[in-house]
């Protein structure tokens, strides 16, 4: 057994279930890069994470957890935070694919470009980004390979919402995306999962509530058979199991972090 930290990249990493899953990994001896845009989209209506908020996630961990801003839209700014963990810590053994938002409010015809557009770039094309960056590096470990690649995806992959037509499509896409990336990784000792989410005591959260009107999130809770909502460290920690060398028998696979939503 090596005696070297294991090292991930994370995005979505400032807040909700990224930071969470920075939180998780860190505290069980990983290094990371945690990755995150930093700065607000007009085409997505409430504030998403900062620098500051991203800063905080990583500096109880020193030099053992290093800040990267980064678009996931943008496959250099991506390349760029793999190479900072491979320089940095000497590998990549995990890439964690937390980043999306979400938007909507409109039935399924009346959904405009905008709104299409920045659900398929952010919430797919930012996690295609992902495997195109860290994929490479996960297999540039020596065999055997226990590398690890984790989406997050969500019960709304599975399962319509009202005017959040795009926001499914999005998210099935990436269960999709998963199962193929499996398979071309068929041999490899690198293995590619999904977890899909309940309602999560997020910001992302807060904005569906937003988009439906609602007063606050607790209303969601009745959707889950524990009814509860779920707790970003919930999701960490299902993600923190994927991310292990004892899941190597999964892969492929959706792992339903959903508190029974979709039973």
């Amino acid at each position: 057994m090596e005696d070297k930290p294991r090292v991930a990249v994370v995005t979505g990493a400032a807040r909700g279930i990224g930071a969470a899953v920075v939180r998780r990994l860190a505290d069980s001896g990983w290094h990371i890069v945690a990755v995150d845009a930093c700065a607000d989209d007009p085409a997505v209506g409430y504030p998403l994470g900062t620098r500051d908020e991203l800063e905080a996630v990583c500096a109880p961990y020193g030099d053992a957890v290093r800040p990267a801003v980064a678009d996931v839209r943008d496959l250099t700014g991506l390349q760029r935070a793999v190479a900072v963990a491979e320089d940095s810590f000497g590998s990549v053994d995990a890439a964690v694919a937390a980043a999306a938002v979400i938007a909507g409010g409109r039935d399924a015809w009346n959904t405009d470009e905008q709104t299409w557009r920045v659900l398929l770039d952010v919430d797919v094309l930012g996690v295609a980004n992902l495997v195109r960056a860290a994929v490479p590096a996960l297999l540039r470990r020596p065999e055997p390979r226990t590398g690890r690649f984790v989406a997050i995806a969500s019960a709304a992959a599975h399962h319509g919402l009202w005017r959040l037509s795009a926001y499914n499509a999005a998210k099935h896409a990436v269960v999709g995306l998963v199962k193929g990336l499996a398979t071309d990784l068929r041999g490899t000792g690198v293995t590619a999962t999904a977890v899909s989410p309940g309602s999560t005591r997020t910001p992302l959260l807060d904005a569906t509530a937003a988009i439906y009107g609602l007063e606050g999130v607790e209303e969601f809770a009745s959707h889950h058979l524990t009814e509860r909502l779920l707790e970003p460290d919930q999701i960490a920690a299902a993600v923190g199991w994927l991310c292990s060398a004892e899941s190597g028998a999964v892969t492929g696979s959706v792992l339903h972090a959903d508190g029974g939503f979709t039973a």
